[in-house]
């Protein structure tokens, strides 16, 4: 499982022209499933996206969760974070899980964010072709993996 954390302003997604996620000051967290990802990577990811201090303190520093800070979650399913392009210059995307088993994962994953998040978690809508905005706060971006190695 793969998670691409941005610390944001502000960030939304769009679907058909329709805004269906936004938040303010907080975390964008686009999610991707591979093929080894598992229920146990969930929990794990989320108390770790939820609690990952980057958020500056009064000093400067970032010493500060999202969740010190009040901030919240917008969270986007993202499969192309399992795209291999070792080969070639066309993406291959067969380490990431298939999209009836990664649903499934996605809901849990956005479950689990809420369960440990004071505010609502806001979500884009997996597998549909989405437009998102954000303004980069920072600019900071991370990338955290876990691949448990059981299957879900």
């Amino acid at each position: 499982m793969r998670v691409l954390i941005q610390r944001v302003s502000s960030a939304s997604v769009e679907v058909d022209e329709e805004i269906c996620g936004e938040i303010a000051r907080g975390l964008l967290v686009f999610v991707g499933f591979g093929q080894n990802s598992s229920v146990e990577d969930i929990a794990w990811l989320a108390n770790k996206v939820s609690q990952l201090r980057i958020f500056p303190d009064p000093e400067g520093y970032m010493n500060l969760s999202a969740i010190d800070v009040g901030g919240e979650f917008l969270v986007v399913s993202q499969f192309t974070l399992y795209g291999d392009c070792r080969k070639g210059r066309r993406p291959s995307f067969e380490p990431a899980m298939a999209p009836v088993d990664a649903v499934k994962m996605y809901h849990l994953f956005v479950e689990e964010m809420s369960r440990v998040s004071v505010a609502p978690v806001q979500t884009g809508i997996f597998g549909a072709d989405m437009k998102v905005s954000l303004v980069n706060d920072g600019p900071v971006t991370l990338l955290l993996e876990r691949e448990s190695g059981k299957s879900v």
